[in-house]
Formats: structure tokens, sequence, C-alpha cells
């Protein structure tokens, strides 16, 4: 009675009881076997390492193959994307000019004049330089040549018995004119070439300058109308992606004009107090140096000294070098921390790699550009990603 009254208690739906021979009555729960979790195959034969590396590389590949396709198509249209980026930058400068006056006057009008003031201020700029160049060029051709005379002279008297003699100069002289002579037509179609990039550049000027006249006056309205194309679900992220963009490229571009800036200012000082000829076009040619990461500054300053050195002598070339140098220090150590801040915190070496990469792809253009592109997609990775709590330095295992 006692236990079919325990039955009736606990009800009809009680599950069967497995009964051992040698014990009780126990239920006994089943599970997946753990075995399976330290498989060291799929059971298929394929080893479970090989397993996720497939994964991992057809997604790799997949990421090589969207890159790739970029690369791609920014090559085939690389006139539009280039003028594209530039009134992105030229945008960048002038949004402050333009939302300044914009409290005073429409902002039609208040982007026009910002437009205009900048040209006018690189004109001037140009006709400055090409006005000096041409009042000097007479002097310092007379200076240049006596200066390769006498570093003729100290050819022929270098230190540890070294002597570079006037037959050895022809010789050499007559070897690059017989190169000239016998790659006069390849010369001539790479000068073809010029004369049509000059074209080019026209076009993406005027195609940068139409582009920024809207990005300026309607830039708001533009990217409004680009979030309403999304999905709700994706446009809050879309919409804090567009503003770690646009803070990290505007403040990279406005820090890179105040800092090259500065540069040709201050070389153009040094320049000056050295007496070198031409202070004025070598601080124009450091000011577009510092656009160009890691190679421009360098290169702005070895033909600084070049043109030290044959119209001064050696001692005023290693003058110029060493305030120059100071100039590039005095950059990267205040400039850049206190123009830029944390806006574009890459690491030298990334910096280094993509320089490089950039310019193996686009020459020149690509050394420009890729640094700010790099700059935005870590600045909009690290705003959207989830980062777990940092290790401390003595939980990390370090090899010898």
């Amino acid at each position: 009675m006692t236990t079919r009254r325990r039955t009736t208690a606990r009800g009809a739906q009680m599950p069967k009881l497995t009964r051992s021979p040698a014990r009780g009555a126990r239920l006994h729960a089943h599970r997946l076997p753990e075995r399976h979790l330290r498989a060291e195959d799929a059971g298929d034969g394929v080893p479970r390492w090989m397993v996720k590396a497939g994964g991992w590389s057809w997604r790799l590949l997949l990421v090589i193959a969207v890159v790739s396709l970029f690369v791609w198509a920014t090559a085939r249209i690389q006139l539009v994307f280039t003028a594209v980026f530039l009134a992105l930058v030229f945008s960048s400068v002038l949004r402050p000019f333009v939302n300044l006056m914009d409290r005073v006057m429409p902002r039609p009008l208040a982007t026009a004049l910002s437009i205009l003031s900048g040209f006018l201020v690189v004109s001037g700029l140009i006709t400055y330089v090409v006005a000096s160049v041409t009042g000097q060029w007479s002097t310092l051709s007379d200076r240049f040549s006596d200066g390769l005379n006498d570093l003729f002279d100290l050819a022929q008297h270098l230190p540890f018995g070294i002597s570079i003699t006037t037959t050895q100069l022809s010789e050499w002289a007559d070897t690059a004119l017989g190169w000239v002579q016998q790659n006069q037509g390849e010369l001539l179609n790479r000068a073809a070439e010029g004369a049509g990039s000059v074209f080019e550049t026209f076009a993406i000027l005027a195609l940068a300058i139409f582009c920024t006249v809207f990005f300026l006056a309607r830039g708001n309205e533009m990217w409004r109308w680009f979030i309403n194309q999304l999905p709700a679900r994706l446009r809050e992220k879309w919409m804090i992606a567009g503003g770690v963009s646009w803070y990290t490229f505007s403040g990279y571009a406005r820090g890179t004009v105040i800092i090259a800036f500065v540069d040709g200012v201050l070389a153009f000082i040094v320049l000056m107090v050295a007496g070198v000829p031409l202070a004025a076009p070598l601080a124009v040619l450091v000011f577009i140096g510092a656009f160009i990461p890691l190679v421009g500054a360098p290169a702005a300053m070895i033909i600084a000294m070049i043109v030290a050195l044959a119209v001064n002598g050696p001692l005023n070339a290693v003058i110029v070098g060493i305030f120059i140098a100071l100039i590039g220090q005095f950059e990267g150590h205040v400039l850049q921390p206190m123009v830029m801040g944390k806006q574009v915190s890459l690491h030298p070496v990334v910096v280094a790699l993509a320089v490089t990469s950039g310019t193996l792809v686009a020459g020149i253009l690509g050394a420009i550009i890729v640094i700010p592109i790099v700059a935005v997609i870590w600045s909009v990775y690290a705003r959207l990603r989830t980062v777990d709590p940092p290790m401390k330095a003595d939980e990390v295992v370090t090899t010898p």
C-alpha cells in the first residue's frame, strides 16, 4: 500500500527506473561522452587543427580578395579617387573657416569666400617662389659653378689616399651623355607622358574643387541622405564609424598642414641666417616634403644641404643639415604630439610598413594617402571593437 500511494502521489509520468542486477534502482543521467571534445580528428580522418586552419584560411583569402578588388578598382579610377581625397583634405582644412563665417553670412557665400581665400594664398605663395627663383637664378648659377669647381678640387685630394681625377670625371660625363643619346626616344616618350599628366593634374584639381564646394556647403545633408538609405539596425554603427573617421581624417589633414607650415617657416629662417640662396623656394620644398611621411622631409633636407655645399662650402652645409635635422626632431617630439594628439596614434613600425606598401602600389601618391587611410581604419576598428581587460605585466610570459 505504501509503495502504491507513493506512486500515485508522484504521478503516472515518472520515468522508468533502470535496474541493475548488482545494485538497486537508480536514475542514470544520459549525456554525450566528453572524449569527443578531446578527439584529435573531426571524424573523417582530418586533424582538428587542420579543420580550424582551413576555416581561417578561406576567410583570410576572402579578405585578401576583397582588398585586392578594392585596390584594383581604385587604380582603374585613380583620377576620381585622387580628386575625392583632395576634396576631403580641402574640406577638412577649410571647414573651420566656413563654420566661423557661417555665423554672419549664408553658408554658400562663406564657402565661396573660403575657397577663394585659399586659392589666393596658394597662388601668392607660388608667385613669390617663382619671383625669388627668377631674381636669384643668375647669381645662384655663378655660385653653383664655383661650388662645383671647389667640389672637384676636394675630390682630387680626398683623405686616405683616395682621389678622383679630372679624367675620370670626363669619362663619367661622356658615359652619361652616351646613355642620354641612346635612350633619347624613351626620354621623349616619358616627357610626352609628363605633358599628359599635366592635363590630368588640372582635371584632378578641377574635380576636387567642384567636390569641395558641395562638401562644405551641403556636407551634412549629403551624409544624412546616405544614412537614410541604410537599414535602421545599421544606422547607429555607421554614424559612429563616420564620426570617428571624419574626426581622425580631418585632424590628420589639419595637423599635417600646420606642421608643414611651421617646418617651412623654421627652414626659411635657418636658410636665411646661413646665407643660402633661394631660401624661400627651399623652404617651400620643405613644406611640401612634410606631407610625405618618413621620406619627404629627409629628401628636402638633402637638397638644401647640396645647395649650401655647392654655394657656401662644406661647413655651411653641415650647419644647415644639423639645424634642419633639429627641426625634424622638434616636429616629431613636440609638434606632432601637441597638434595631432591621439587622433593619429600609429606605431612608427606601422607607419614605415604602410608608407613602403603605399609607395610600391601607387608611388608618391600612395605614400601620401596611405597614412590617413590606415589611421581611419584603425580608429574605426578601435571604436567599434570590444576590448577585454588588459593583462598585467607579470602575467605576460616573454621568451628570451
